[in-house]
């Protein structure tokens, strides 16, 4: 049986993964860097590295997701651990997942620092991942699902004006149905939204009316009424 050192507990190391996600084509994408260093070199990973001894684990979040792929000022949320004392094949190296939402045409992207390219992939379609990310991003992946029935964060990787279909395919993807569009449109009746006076521009198809979501009058309702977003 192992003794158990004191200082064996001052062994570890600590690192962050952010996990990206948007929205295009239909299907929700997750942030991906292709690894140019061991262990896992070549490997496709989410964007994650150790954290600085004197570092807070927000700001370290931050930090981490711009040396790789450029990205700043995104609002990060703490998410989940992992601590599987064989994720790591140098040694043992606990985790802390952070994910974000945003919308993937108002930001640039770039492979920077020892991340040798970079990609948006459809969580559907993701490859065999560096470490345990595929775990990390499939718990992950769980958890906006969770957040997308009872919090209006769809509207984070929606664009700003956006389609009802488009709505209504961020939904079918997440929840893998294919709902009725007269019984989708009365679902999602109670939400406030803004009918602009215009529509989409460049489709091949007739284009659909824009809308946006108004999160004042979404305020307002929950404040007033016992109003719950739920989808």
């Amino acid at each position: 049986m192992y003794k158990i050192e004191f200082n064996d507990f001052f062994t570890y190391s600590f690192s962050l993964d952010c996990v990206i996600f948007g929205f295009r084509e239909g299907k929700i994408h997750v942030l991906l860097i292709k690894r140019a260093m061991e262990p896992y070199k070549n490997n496709w990973a989410v964007p994650g590295d150790l954290v600085y001894p004197d570092e807070d684990l927000p700001d370290a979040a931050q930090r981490i997701l711009f040396e790789l792929t450029k990205l700043s000022d995104i609002e990060l949320h703490q998410s989940q651990t992992f601590g599987n004392p064989k994720r790591h094949p140098q040694g043992r190296v606990i985790t802390n997942a952070y994910f974000a939402l945003i919308r993937i045409p108002d930001f640039s992207v770039e492979a920077a620092s020892w991340a040798e390219a970079i990609q948006w992939t459809a969580v559907d379609e993701l490859p065999e991942l560096a470490f345990d990310h595929n775990l990390i991003v499939n718990s992950t992946y769980e958890l906006l699902k969770n957040k997308l029935r009872y919090e209006p964060i769809c509207f984070d990787m929606l664009p700003e004006r956006f389609t009802l279909n488009e709505l209504q395919q961020l939904y079918d993807f997440a929840f893998e149905t294919e709902m009725d569009k007269a019984n989708f449109r009365k679902k999602i009746k109670p939400i406030p939204f803004i009918a602009h006076n215009e529509k989409q521009q460049n489709v091949k198809h007739r284009p659909a009316k824009l809308f946006s979501f108004d999160s004042a009058a979404y305020q307002n309702k929950i404040r007033s009424t016992d109003y719950q977003f739920k989808m």
